[in-house]
């Protein structure tokens, strides 16, 4: 068998080269081909495999689905639990780091160690774990599992070793944080409570040790009975027994106070002096009825009560509490000080809330002087030192989510100037009456490391807004927002009749974005089929946007089978196809079965007034045609060098001169092949009625509104995976638009069973938006759902019912004869345009010198090169037509072509040309006219001699193959995969080098050096690739990457090995040494009559000698590897080594002190033992032995 296989590899990597470039697809991967090239490249490769590593940086964001929240007083560092089990520590700007379980089990509580840089997390899998927060990446100490009870609540005292934990059954343990071990010391349920009652507590809901006496445990029960348990006597000193249910327990800071939230929207005082009932109850929302009785209140879910020394009267801090009566009110906070009674709405639900204070002792005036609020999808900081109660302004990006992420850009290395420029336009517009003070959580240190350059991340939402980003540093920071939107009249019920009504919710979505940070000129593509042109300006203008309107609708059925030869040979039409758009007719309102020539969305047609930044100067729309709306744009690319912008669908391609504003090309996909067209298609059967046509269409665009809104908004909120399910289909639903849609099992079918996601089929459709998403097969059933299309691609076979598994064993083979089943009748496909991209390149062999091209890459795998014509004077710019002309050029790939590259012939990454940019709104000078300066990077314009041509690198979902223009000879060939496809590919910059890196559906990460396509990097970074990740990855320079990892969060990430090794310089320290500030002095008069607290060791308590060991059934202890015998595992190199011996240095100073203590007692007993010594052998020196 190896044998053959060697034959068989011999055979492909021997397989020559055909006409028109294009190898067989058997050939060897990463190998040069066997054919002479024109010219010997001699090209250096430095790139190795040892350059690449992939690496988490920095996560951004709100905390998806929060559920707890911490904060050291001390340190200033806060923490943020989520339910999928993550933990984010925030401190000041840049101190930003995100630790994750690997269990996934939500976080229930949180606990800091106070000044002491740990943090315990107490999860939902009844698992509590200790973080070392000393270093810069934080990791596991210590772990306890409890086998036998559920954890609801914990309580750790300031300045103690000794964790109280309640659980579900009502019981009270306890846990020696250093060593991470229950204690034998145990308060059960049935000890605490009377022996005569015959119900059961409840779960612990709120454990605390008094204020006035560390050694009395208040314990609080689900079903409002209140115990206060001597910890020394091991008795119940009083018990409280209350009719509602208790939510949370607050102390007055002298202990002999405390407050109760309750069920019904109450709040009770109770005193110690006497505890058969509370000395005060209030309604704070509640009104008196008629009959004196309350209305019922919604819970209070927790109530803080602190005091201040400023005032007599204290803070009492809430949530919940409203009355029933009022429905549809917003989530509120109230902050009670003396009378005056200030509720806070909010506009989302109150996760959990703590009011800050001064000082750390819980038997000192707490000082109260602000409010951390954590929402559902928000995070907000009360100020209580003003009586307005403003908020503070965030300095964390935490509004990513303001509107869901529909794309993502990632632009590094970008002009210096740019990002000062945006922020100076996004200052102005930023909100007002925010609270003056500093930010208080403001812990930790972080500097700028050495290694910096510009970065932007650019996120596009589903309310048409786009945001720009200073992702300098690892940090990320709101430069300025754009809001789509307003180019458009708000579109009034019932007036845009149904295009209206499928697009009513996010109309204005945006889909597709495309910047040149070098001119500014940016272009949205937006859902409802339409392209904005942005230009930037520092001035405020009064200009008109101009409309144009497109119809990119082919009247033959694009009915494609492949022709009797695999190889299809170049041909070049001297000719061309000279553009000929149809003119738009004009708007009436008929019914949607003959629609015609209206756009899905009405442009501003009015001057308007234009403040600085990016001011729209173009709209382009695709126009409804015969009852058809108007396909989704798949592919978008512009060059400010040649004022022309490009896109495409499922139905052809349109190129648009946006600085003469007109309309150069508008076809089908099958028209710019010409006479090269490597495929036999049919025309349109007569039979084929156009009202279903339409009403198919109609419905196609009506599940992508349906279905697109829920993964604009839902979906979001849910992680969508893959379909690992093999389902068998009949071919007949997918063959016409007429037939019927899916049917619901195909969406319902468990996930337990299948093959695993690499064996997933699919052809890609447009590298940005249409992907993935739960219950369909693959993206071609998927997007046959939401288009009403068949999607094919040419490496598949024809056979008129078969399985999905059936596909998998053949969809490497290439049919050479056509079956009889395959006819314009059976089988109908759209060739989509996937991808595009202007070039100096040459658009046909005999060219000698490049010139302006579009390289235009489809579902099917083909590659067509069209040249243009470009007038190079300025003024006949302005005034003389652009030419288009379609060579039929054609190059062929296996999949849908993903992303087109450029090298020159020493292996160097060839620049887009690009015009600089110039403010047209600037006032004139007569002394420097503005004129066009362009910057042009021609592929000869590196090389010696003229005319030595490029490489052109072309990435498909299954394969990337490097040609050499102008011979259009392949040089290289690699299939990246053939279990999976790739969803996301970039030529990128990496180490002074240039290589191709891949993310594929199944999770992998791939690199691969250019121009050999030899492999450096494959890892399975991702398990599973949800459709979130799938349409928000994306590559840029510097070997970084990022994707939206949760509704709320950018992941971000790094393939480079350098950077890997850098990142530890890059992050924030979260602990500083900082001296624990000392407690205050009570005063004699005050400890006497107060009862000052006693001291309470509890070590001697709850230590082994006395309390014993605990039942190793009961919780078992998992070592973590976060701890100093696991610390050369967790941080490697350089920067690991110094923290692991800062760390020792520390621990050895530690004990050093403890040590100098004890020997100074020593020294203090051992001189007053002489001192008494002495004094009797003085007293007894002069007695006799009988005096004695």
């Amino acid at each position: 068998m190896k044998k053959f296989r060697k034959v068989l590899d011999g055979l492909t990597t021997s397989s020559p080269i055909n006409p028109g470039g294009s190898p067989v697809y058997g050939s060897a991967a990463g190998t040069p081909s066997a054919a002479p090239t024109p010219r010997e490249l001699d090209i250096q490769e430095t790139l190795m495999s040892e350059h690449f590593q992939i690496c988490k940086t920095v996560r951004h964001g709100f905390p998806c689905q929060p559920t707890a929240l911490a904060f050291d007083p001390v340190q200033k560092i806060l923490a943020i639990g989520s339910r999928s089990g993550g933990v984010r520590l925030l401190g000041r700007p840049g101190v930003d780091c995100h630790c994750q379980h690997e269990s996934g089990a939500a976080v229930l509580q949180l606990q800091f160690l106070i000044n002491e840089g740990a943090l315990v997390t107490a999860c939902a899998d009844d698992t509590l774990h200790l973080w070392n927060l000393r270093q810069r990446r934080p990791a596991i100490l210590h772990s306890l599992k409890f086998n036998r009870e559920r954890i609801t609540f914990c309580h750790l005292p300031f300045q103690s070793k000794w964790l109280y934990v309640g659980t579900e059954r009502g019981n009270t343990h306890i846990v020696n944080i250093e060593s991470f071990v229950l204690s034998g010391y145990v308060i059960m349920w049935n000890k605490a409570i009377e022996l005569s009652t015959k119900t059961h507590p409840g779960p612990v809901v709120h454990l605390s040790d008094s204020p006035k006496d560390e050694g009395k445990l208040l314990i609080g029960f689900e079903s409002g009975t209140i115990v206060m348990w001597d910890l020394r006597s091991k008795r119940t000193e009083f018990r409280i027994y209350y009719d509602e249910a208790i939510h949370s327990v607050s102390w007055h800071h002298e202990g002999r106070q405390f407050m109760c939230s309750h069920s019904d929207g109450s709040l009770s005082m109770w005193h110690l002096r006497n505890t058969a009932k509370p000395f005060q109850v209030t309604f704070p929302h509640g009104k008196s009825q008629r009959d004196g009785r309350k209305e019922s209140c919604k819970p209070i879910l927790k109530v803080e009560y602190k005091t201040s020394r400023n005032s007599s009267e204290a803070f009492v801090v809430f949530s919940g509490g409203l009355s029933y009566d009022k429905a549809g009110r917003r989530p509120t906070l109230t902050i009670m000080h003396g009378k005056a009674i200030t509720v806070l709405e909010m506009d989302y639900p109150i996760v959990d809330f703590m009011v800050l204070c001064e000082t750390p002792y819980l038997n000192e005036v707490q000082e109260p002087y602000a409010v951390v609020v954590l929402l559902e999808k928000d995070f907000v900081v009360v100020d209580l030192t003003q009586s307005n109660f403003p908020i503070f302004e965030n300095p964390y990006p935490m509004d990513i989510h303001e509107s869901p992420v529909t794309c993502t850009a990632y632009f590094a290395d970008c002009p210096p100037d740019i990002i000062p420029v945006l922020y100076s336009i996004g200052a102005k517009h930023k909100k007002t009456g925010y609270s003056h003070k500093e930010w208080p959580v403001s812990g930790g240190t972080w500097t700028v490391g050495s290694q910096t350059y510009p970065e932007i991340i650019i996120t596009g939402h589903a309310d048409g807004s786009i945001k720009f980003w200073d992702a300098t540093a690892i940090t990320l920071q709101m430069l300025y927002k754009l809001k789509t939107s307003k180019v458009f009249e708000k579109p009034k019920s019932g007036e845009m009749g149904r295009s209206a009504e499928l697009v009513e919710e996010d109309p204005f979505a945006v889909q597709m974005i495309s910047w040149c940070p070098q001119s500014r000129i940016f272009c949205v593509v937006g859902i409802s089929a339409h392209v904005i042109l942005y230009r930037f300006s520092k001035h405020d203008a009064n200009t008109t946007i101009t409309s144009l309107e497109v119809r990119l609708q082919c009247d033959t059925e694009d009915v494609i089978s492949p022709s009797d030869t695999e190889n299809t040979p170049c041909f070049s039409d001297p000719s061309g196809h000279s553009p000929q758009p149809q003119p738009p007719s004009p708007r009436s309102n008929t019914p949607d079965s003959v629609r015609d020539s209206i756009p899905c969305l009405k442009v501003k047609d009015r001057m308007i007034r234009m403040p600085p930044g990016y001011q729209a100067e173009l709209v382009v729309q695709l126009l409804w045609v015969d009852g058809e709306p108007p396909q989704q744009i798949t592919s978008l690319d512009l060059n400010s060098a040649y004022g022309l912008l490009a896109f495409g669908n499922c139905n052809g391609l349109a190129v648009v001169d946006y600085l003469q504003k007109s309309i150069l090309l508008c076809m089908s996909t099958v028209e710019l092949y010409g006479s090269a067209d490597p495929f036999q298609r049919l025309t349109r059967s007569p039979r084929k009625n156009r009202q279903s046509t339409s009403d198919t269409c109609m419905r196609g665009l009506s599940n992508f509104y349906s279905d697109s809104k829920k993964r604009i908004r839902t979906s979001y909120q849910s992680l969508t995976e893959l379909s690992d399910n093999q389902v068998s289909l009949d071919l007949e639903r997918s063959k016409s638009p007429t037939s019927a849609p899916y049917s619901p099992s195909l969406h319902n079918d468990p996930r337990g069973t299948g093959e695993p996601v690499s064996n997933l089929r699919s052809c890609h459709y447009s590298p940005v938006f249409y992907l993935l998403d739960n219950g369909y097969t693959s993206r071609r059933a998927m997007l046959q759902q939401l288009h009403g299309v068949s999607m094919y691609s040419h490496d598949e076979h024809h056979i008129t019912s078969y399985s999905w598994s059936e596909r998998e064993s053949r969809e490497n083979s290439f049919s050479r004869s056509r079956s009889s089943s395959v006819s314009s009748i059976d089988r109908e496909t759209k060739e989509a345009v996937t991808t595009l991209q202007f070039a100096e390149s040459y658009g046909r062999k005999s060219d000698t010198l490049p010139t302006p091209c579009l390289w235009v890459g489809t579902s099917l795998g083909m590659v067509l090169i069209i040249p243009v014509s470009i007038p190079m004077d300025e003024e006949e710019r302005q005034e003389e037509p652009v030419t288009v002309a379609p060579t039929g050029t054609v190059l062929m790939l296996k999949g849908s072509v993903l992303r087109f590259g450029f090298l020159d012939c020493g292996g160097a990454l060839i620049q887009n040309p690009y015009e600089v940019w110039r403010d047209l709104h600037a006032p004139e000078d007569p002394d420097r006219p503005r004129k066009r300066k362009l910057v042009n990077f021609s592929p000869s314009s590196s090389q010696e001699a003229c005319g030595d041509g490029h490489l052109a690198v072309v990435c498909s979902e299954r394969q990337a193959k490097v040609f050499l223009m102008p011979s259009q000879a392949c040089l290289y060939v690699h299939n990246i995969t053939d279990s999976s496809f790739v969803l996301r590919a970039d030529v990128v910059s990496v180490c002074n080098s240039v290589c191709l890196a891949c993310f594929c559906a199944n999770g992998h990460i791939m690199t691969l050096s250019l121009p050999s396509l030899r492999p450096l990097l494959d890892i399975s970074y991702l398990p599973l690739t949800d459709m979130r990740i799938a349409r928000t990855f994306c590559f840029t320079n510097g070997g970084q990457a990022l994707y939206l990892c949760s509704p709320t969060e950018i992941q971000r990430i790094t393939y480079s090995q350098e950077m890997c090794d850098n990142l530890q310089e890059m992050l924030g320290e979260l602990f500083t040494p900082i001296e624990t500030p000392e407690a205050q002095n009570r005063g004699f008069l005050k400890g006497f009559f107060g009862g000052n607290a006693q001291t309470f060791d509890r070590e001697e308590l709850f230590g082994e000698a006395s309390a014993g060991k605990a039942s190793r059934s009961l919780a078992q202890h998992i070592p973590g590897q976060g701890g100093m015998e696991g610390m050369k595992a967790a941080a490697g190199g350089v920067v690991g080594e110094l923290a692991r011996a800062r760390i020792a240095l520390d621990e050895r100073g530690q004990r050093l002190g403890e040590l100098e203590d004890r020997t100074a007692h020593m020294m203090t007993s051992a001189e007053t033992f002489s001192k008494h010594a002495h004094e009797l052998m003085l007293k007894c020196k002069d007695k006799k032995w009988y005096q004695f």
